[in-house]
C-alpha cells in the first residue's frame, strides 16, 4: 500500500495529529534531548557528590549537634566580609553547611563553608558559583534549565519546548493506538522486535518505549513546567485544589511593637528557636534556616525535613524574632496540609524521583533516558520514510 493510500485511509483528526507530531517533534527535538540527557545526570547529583566529596561526611558523636551560633562563628572566620544566606544541618552522618551569596566584579558568587555539626570545626570552603573552575553539576543544571543561555532567555525556551513535549506525548499516544486490537496489532504495539532490521528496531524503540514511558514522562514534564511558568504552577494548583487560588509564599510576621525589647535569654534568639524546634520533632532527616533576617517584621523560620534524601515531608516552624513566641501558618507542615499544598511540596522529589528513594531516582533516570532517545529515534523514523518516498 502506498503512502498516499495510507493517508487517505486516515481520518482528518488522525492526519492532523500525525502532522503535529512530526513537525513539533522536528522543531523541538534538540531541546528535548538536551533537557532530558542533562536530567539523567542530575538525578544522581547527590550520590555522585557524596562519592567525590568526602568532607560531606562526619563521625557520628553522642553529644548531639552544636547550635547555629557556633557554626556561624566558625564560618565567619573564613567568610569575614560576607553575610550568610542559609544554614543547613544534614543527617547524622552529614556535614553542616552555611551558604554565602554575593557579587564580585559584577558577577554573582556563591560559596559554602562545611563544618562538623558535632564540634563546629571547619571542614571545607567551596565556591560553587563565580569561580573560573569548571563545575560539572553547575554546567548540567544550567543546560537543563536554560540551555546554557542567560536564564531570562533560556528558561522560557525550555518551558515552551516542554509544553511542546507534552503535546508530542499526546499525539504520540494517538499515533500508537492500534486501529484493530488483534494479536498482530498488539504484538507491534507492546513488544520490541529485537531481531528485526534496524528500521524496524528503531521504530519499535520509538513507538513501544514511548508508550511505556508515557505517564512517567508526563509527570517529569508537568513537574518541570511548574518552575518554567508561574501561570502553569497556579493553574495546576487550581485544578488540584478544585478551584482554589494559590497564595503567594509568605511568612507570619514578627510583632514590631516589641522591636525595642532587649533580649535577655541565655542564648541567641536563633539558638533558642533552634532548641525549641528540635524538642518538638522526633525524626530529623535535615534542617534549614535563614540565619540573618532582612526586614524588621521577619520571623525566624526553621524548616525540618523528616526523611533523609527527600524534601517533601517537611515542617516549617516560625518564631517571633523579638519574643520567640511560636507563630502559626496554615499549610506549613506536610502532614497537616491540603492535597494541593502537598503536591507543591512533592514537586521536586517527583521530578528527580527521590520521592521513592534511590529506586525512584534510578527509575527517573531511565525515563529521562528514554525521553532523550525519542527525538533521535523519531528523527530516524522520519528520515527513513523520507528516503523511501524519494525512491518511490
Amino acid at each position: 500500500m502506498s503512502g498516499k493510500t495510507k493517508k487517505k485511509n486516515k481520518g482528518l483528526f488522525r492526519r492532523i495529529s500525525d502532522w503535529l507530531h512530526l513537525w513539533l517533534g522536528l522543531s523541538s527535538g534538540a531541546i528535548v534531548f538536551i533537557v532530558s540527557i542533562t536530567g539523567c545526570f542530575y538525578a544522581f547529583q547527590q550520590e555522585i557528590k557524596d562519592a567525590l566529596e568526602p568532607w560531606r561526611f562526619v563521625q557520628v558523636q553522642s553529644g548531639g549537634f552544636v547550635p547555629p551560633s557556633l557554626l556561624l562563628d566558625t564560618a565567619s572566620k573564613y567568610m569575614p566580609d560576607a553575610r550568610p544566606t542559609g544554614l543547613t544541618y544534614s543527617n547524622e552522618q552529614g556535614a553542616a553547611a552555611i551558604g554565602y551569596s554575593g557579587m564580585e566584579n559584577g558577577k554573582r558568587t556563591f560559596s559554602v563553608v562545611f563544618m562538623d555539626p558535632y564540634t563546629g570545626s571547619f571542614l571545607k570552603k567551596q565556591q560553587t558559583i563565580g569561580t573560573g573552575e569548571f563545575d560539572f553539576f553547575r554546567f548540567i543544571i544550567d543546560g537543563h534549565r536554560a540551555l546554557w543561555l542567560p536564564y531570562e532567555i533560556g528558561r522560557p525556551i525550555v518551558g515552551v519546548a516542554t509544553l511542546i513535549f507534552l503535546a508530542l506525548l499526546i499525539t504520540g499516544m494517538i499515533m500508537w493506538w492500534p486501529k484493530k486490537w488483534n494479536r498482530t496489532a498488539r504484538g507491534k504495539s507492546f513488544k520490541i522486535k529485537w531481531s528485526g532490521r534496524f528500521k524496524r528496531l528503531n521504530y519499535d524503540l520509538h513507538n513501544v518505549l514511548g508508550f511505556y514511558s508515557l505517564l512517567f514522562a508526563l509527570a517529569l514534564a508537568v513537574t518541570g513546567l511548574v518552575w518554567s511558568f508561574a501561570w502553569f504552577d497556579k493553574g495546576l494548583y487550581f485544578i488540584a485544589s478544585m478551584g482554589e487560588h494559590k497564595q503567594e509564599h509568605h511568612h507570619p510576621h514578627s510583632d514590631i511593637s516589641q522591636k525595642d525589647r532587649l533580649w535577655s535569654g541565655p542564648m541567641t534568639p536563633l539558638d533558642s528557636a533552634w532548641y525549641a524546634t528540635i524538642k518538638q520533632v522526633d525524626k530529623i532527616g535535615g534542617m534549614y534556616m535563614t540565619p540573618i533576617l532582612q526586614d524588621e517584621d521577619d520571623s525566624y523560620e526553621i524548616l525540618i525535613y523528616h526523611n533523609e534524601g527527600s524534601y517533601y515531608n517537611q515542617s516549617a516552624y516560625f518564631y517571633d524574632r523579638y519574643t520567640l513566641e511560636p507563630l502559626e501558618m496554615n499549610g506549613s507542615k506536610f502532614n497537616e496540609s491540603k492535597f494541593a499544598d502537598r503536591l507543591t511540596m512533592m514537586n521536586y522529589d517527583i521530578h528527580v524521583g527521590s520521592i521513592l528513594g534511590l529506586p525512584g531516582k534510578v527509575f527517573a533516570f531511565l525515563i529521562s533516558l528514554i525521553c532523550a532517545s525519542l527525538p533521535i529515534t523519531g528523527f530516524l523514523v522520519w528520515w527513513n520514510k523520507r528516503k523511501k518516498a524519494k525512491i518511490n
